[in-house]
Parts: C-alpha cells; structure tokens; sequence
C-alpha cells in the first residue's frame, strides 16, 4: 500500500492513523528489534511490529519499565529518524489520542476535528520537542501534553473575559526585574564571557525555545549526556551572575576581567580536549596504516 492507494480520512486522527497502517502493513511493516532492550524491562524477544507491540503494551498496563523503554526508544527515532517515525509514534500512541478527543467532544458545540486537531498538535509538540528522556514516564508526558492542547480548545470556546472586566482581572500588571526579553540576558552573558559564544544558540534552543537535546547534541557532535552537563554548568554561572546583579546591572572593569579569564580558560580546556580526542583518533589507525603499507 503507497499514499496514493489510501482514501485519507478528513479527521486528523483518523488520518494519522490511516498513515500509520500504511507504514505498518505487509510487504515491509515498520518493526522493532525488542532484543535490542534490556532484557529486565520483561518486553517479548524478537522483532515485532509496531501493531503488535502497541497491543502487547495495551494488555500489560502495569509494565511500566517496558513502555518507558519502548516510549523513550520511539521518542529519539522520532526526533532523529524522519517523518516514517513521527508517524510511527503517533500511531502507537492512537488508542490514548482517540480517548482524550472523545472525551473533550463530550458537549462541544464546534466541529470534532478541531478537538482532534488540538491533540494531535499537543502530542507532536511535545514529541518533537517537550519530553525530556532522562525522565520516568515519556509517555505520560506525551499524552497530558495532547489532553492538554485539546482541554485549552475547549476553554477557550467556553471561558473568555469581556473588556468590561479587564480592570478586574486580578495579578500584577507590571513586569518583574529582569525587564528584558530573555533572549536580551542571553546575548548579554555572551558579551561578558558568561556564556560562550559557541553554546549561545544551542542554550536558546533547548532552555528558552524548549527544543529536544537529542538533535542539538548530535548537531554538534556530543553526546546527550555531555550536552547536559554544560548546560547545567550554564545554567549556575548564568543564576550566580542573575543574583549577584551582573546581568541586571553594571559590570565593574575588574568583574568583567575575571569573567573574560574564565571564558579563556573553558576555550583553551575545550580546544585541548578537542586536540586530544583528535590525536587519540590518529592514533589508533596508526597499526592498520603500518600493516597496510607492510
């Protein structure tokens, strides 16, 4: 079955789901190599497709550590494996999506397929980008972002606040210290050497723009794990300048030496670093070159 054999449905959901059959039906059904997992996580061996194993997962709800493993494995080939597997997940996922629109349609007076609509965005939204794997239940995440995105439709249809009342909403109108746009703090503790100039775009991706980790490490050549530890030590030297007022206020010449020798310092730890995985590398192919040339 191709695209163009397939009648596609005018619902979002339903749609997905037509896509998602076509990926998984015969001659060349999507799989997964489940002896790839670790075997404690008590998931069937073999290779299964995507069908069978969504059905496996719905008849073992208590197989929490299975469905994190599953879930965390679909979630990275989604953000790193193209559009076959963004379909994929959507499709595992189905039954849950299916759910929420249900419920969310109860009472509505608007047309379903927005309901559909919202949860579908949620849910991608939150696969492309929100759900952090190094935390337990990705799949949890997922689907409360969809329920999420579906429940704000049905607010918004119901609950809004009339210009006669504005000056009765309650909460403060006036912006909190810092004023500045975020972005604005970011491009300031690059200029003091806070941060540095190299990790300023992927630091705006994935803390402001809440982007996935997973496609920024392997952009820049690192693992994930490597990636989170410098954002972490990022993200204390960024909180020490915030409170101590060195992103807010004026930076005094001495200050701003001592943060420019810092800076120098990481660039010179990380270029000998750089250095030595290269001569590491270099290294290690010297026997096969010599047996060559022998």
């Amino acid at each position: 079955m191709t695209a163009f054999d397939i009648d596609w449905p005018a619902s979002p959901l339903e749609a997905a789901d037509a896509a998602f059959a076509a990926l998984t039906c015969d001659p060349e059904p999507m799989t997964l190599d489940l002896d790839t997992f670790d075997r404690v996580t008590g998931l069937p061996g073999g290779v299964m497709t995507l069908p069978a194993l969504r059905d496996w997962l719905l008849a073992h709800p208590r197989a929490y550590r299975a469905r994190d493993e599953v879930w965390r494995d679909l979630v990275r080939r989604a953000r790193l494996g193209g559009p076959a597997w963004v379909i994929a997940a959507v499709g595992m996922a189905m039954p849950a999506l299916r759910r929420y629109a249900n419920h969310l349609c109860a009472g509505y007076a608007g047309d379903p397929d927005d309901i559909g609509a919202e949860v579908l965005t949620g849910f991608l939204g939150a696969l492309r980008d929100r759900v952090d794997l190094a935390r337990d239940a990705p799949y949890a995440a997922l689907c409360r972002a969809a329920f999420r995105a579906g429940y704000a439709l049905r607010q918004q249809a119901g609950e809004y606040t009339s210009v006669d009342n504005v000056d009765h909403v309650t909460g403060p109108r006036t912006p909190t210290v810092p004023y500045g746009h975020p972005d604005l703090l970011v491009q300031r503790a690059v200029g003091l050497g806070i941060l540095d100039r190299e990790d300023e775009q992927p630091y705006i991706d994935i803390r402001l723009g809440r982007r996935a980790i997973e496609p920024v490490a392997a952009r820049l050549g690192i693992t994930v794990d490597a990636l989170r530890m410098r954002l972490g030590r990022i993200d204390t030297r960024i909180a020490d300048a915030l409170a101590s007022g060195l992103l807010t206020g004026v930076t005094s010449q001495q200050a701003a030496r001592e943060l420019a020798g810092q800076a120098e310092h990481r660039a010179a730890t990380r270029t000998g670093r750089a250095t030595a995985s290269r001569r590491t590398a270099s290294e290690l192919t010297v026997p096969a070159t010599t047996a060559l040339a022998a």
